[in-house]
């Protein structure tokens, strides 16, 4: 009758859980496609292999050496570790215990062992990413837009909830391990377990009942902690794990450095430069052009994508030239923003049923003139991303909007463009003589 109440709750554990995070990923699926479409084309391989390389290889994480290689064991770990949730969720649904035990034969205490190196290396490495954070404070960690509230909170939760679920693993299979030595009801002989089993004698002491108590229950946590993991994750940072593959999957196959030009501003410059090209008439119901985005709706798709995939890390901002010589301008903070604003417009979709201006934008209200004028363009930002996220296109649409709609530049730029739209070149001369300045 125990088994049968256990595989009911569970059931309905696991079936509310999903139910959840089902909505939520939904959510932000919807809040995604608010913004403009951008089509990728390219070479499919390539962008496969791209998937490959930054998303599970995590190739650019390897240029600094020591937290890629923590970062290697965490996210491998825990990966390839809740392979072992396939067994756990088949057991709570069928009310079995060690499922594929039998199938495997002596296979599974070689994958389980597997699992608990792997299980040991995770925790490890989160108490070691624990003090680099809290103890050492590393800068880029624990500065800006992270010195302080939610964004440290975050990162340190999670790391504290990887340490409590390796670590109910390891106890899990510890109990187990006695249990089969008592030879208990459902406990099948796997034989020792590769780490747990130098756990195995705090517990040993225990009585028959009491063993099952400790391992039901943390296999109760184990399970419970996974979906409350899971759930938590569309909340948090840590959503790369999960947006990292089509991320990297849809990162552009263009030169490094391209940046696309309005379609309706190279006809102006070409109608200067070849007046008779000129449309003779404009049609009556042609639409006033918008220039660049002051919204995150006004933005593509795929920098949305960008703004849900980041993982904070500060890689953009710690190779931010503008940021390095104390300018306000953070690559990292230009994509919490842009993500904080889009979260703000899904909650007015979700309580209107439809978006209501509420008289606030991603341009001023979240980032600021001074942020985007301090842009170099230089796209360090973009090569320092472990999964190539790009926060130059949503500083250089902003900036666009600044520019043309509001016409808000310093003296300087504006001579240069109106330079440039009288005279065809950035200097204060006739077109005739804009190669003067060779000869100065």
């Amino acid at each position: 009758m125990l088994h049968i109440i256990q595989q009911v709750l569970f059931i309905l554990v696991l079936g509310f859980a999903s139910f959840v995070f089902y909505k939520k990923i939904m959510s932000i699926r919807r809040n995604i496609n608010l913004g403009k479409e951008e089509v990728f084309g390219g070479d499919a391989g390539l962008r496969w292999k791209n998937v490959l390389l930054l998303a599970f290889g995590q190739k650019k994480m390897f240029k600094r050496m020591t937290p890629a290689i923590l970062h290697f064991f965490v996210y491998a770990g825990f990966i390839i570790i809740n392979a072992e949730m396939l067994e756990i969720v088949l057991d709570g649904i069928l009310g079995t215990h060690r499922l594929f035990s039998p199938f495997l034969g002596v296979v599974y205490p070689v994958l389980l062992g597997m699992f608990e190196i792997l299980a040991l290396t995770v925790l490890v490495s989160c108490v070691i990413f624990l003090i680099r954070r809290n103890v050492l404070k590393l800068k880029r960690l624990t500065t800006g837009e992270l010195s302080g509230g939610w964004p440290k909170t975050d990162a340190n939760l999670i790391l504290v909830t990887e340490i409590v679920l390796m670590s109910l693993l390891l106890i899990m299979n510890a109990c187990d391990y006695n249990l089969q030595q008592l030879h208990a009801e459902h406990y099948a002989q796997t034989g020792p377990f590769l780490i747990s089993q130098y756990i195995a004698p705090l517990f040993s002491g225990l009585s028959e009942s009491s063993l099952l108590a400790v391992e039901r229950g943390a296999w109760w946590i184990h399970i419970i902690g996974i979906l409350a993991f899971l759930n938590y994750l569309p909340y948090s940072k840590h959503l790369h794990i999960v947006l990292a593959f089509p991320n990297a999957y849809y990162v552009s196959l263009e030169p490094v450095g391209e940046m696309n030009n309005m379609k309706d501003i190279q006809n102006e410059v070409l109608y200067a430069m070849e007046p008779d090209k000129a449309p003779t008439e404009v049609p009556a119901d042609a639409a006033m052009p918008k220039f660049g985005a002051k919204d995150v709706m006004d933005l593509s798709w795929k920098s949305l994508l960008d703004a849900y995939a980041c993982t904070e890390c500060g890689r953009c901002t710690a190779s931010c030239p503008a940021n390095i010589t104390g300018k306000k301008l953070s690559p990292r903070k230009i994509m919490m923003d842009t993500r904080d604003r889009l979260e703000e417009v899904g909650k007015n979709i979700d309580a209107n049923k439809e978006f209501v201006d509420d008289n606030k934008s991603l341009l001023h209200d979240y980032i600021t003139t001074e942020e985007l004028r301090a842009c170099t363009s230089c796209n360090a930002c973009v090569e320092a991303c472990p999964v190539s996220i790009n926060p130059l296109n949503i500083i250089l649409e902003l900036r666009r909007n600044l520019y043309m709609e509001e016409s808000n530049v310093p003296q300087e730029w504006m001579q240069m463009s109106n330079n440039i739209e009288n005279n065809m070149a950035p200097w204060k001369m006739s077109p005739s003589d804009r190669d003067a300045w060779a000869h100065s």
